[in-house]
């Protein structure tokens, strides 16, 4: 099941930045006062971007990075001048292990 990573402009200018399976039932929540604690007193005024992640342990991984922008850096990955891939951290590359035995050291 996929999850999003989404971006909500607040009413003081702020960005918050979230995840969830549902953004527009999320939305909902933070809009009657029952989602996150920053936005009770913040209402968000429109959903920015969600970006659709595979589970929610990656949404969660890119919620970690994302968080760390600065709201600048949030409304350029909102505005598609950034995308998710260039904030997050490189994924290592596995190098298959090969075929051929090892070749012994001489001794």
């Amino acid at each position: 099941m996929p999850w999003f990573l989404y971006l909500l402009e607040c009413a003081d200018g702020s960005v918050y930045t979230g995840i969830a399976i549902d953004v527009a039932a999320r939305f909902a929540q933070h809009a009657d006062g029952t989602g996150a604690r920053y936005t009770r007193s913040r209402r968000p005024v429109q959903v920015l971007a969600q970006f659709e992640l595979a589970d929610r342990a990656s949404a969660s991984r890119a919620e970690y990075w994302v968080k760390r922008l600065t709201p600048r850096e949030k409304r350029a990955l909102a505005a598609g001048a950034r995308t998710l891939e260039s904030v997050l951290p490189p994924v290592p590359v596995e190098v298959p292990a090969s075929d051929e035995p090892e070749a012994e050291a001489p001794a």
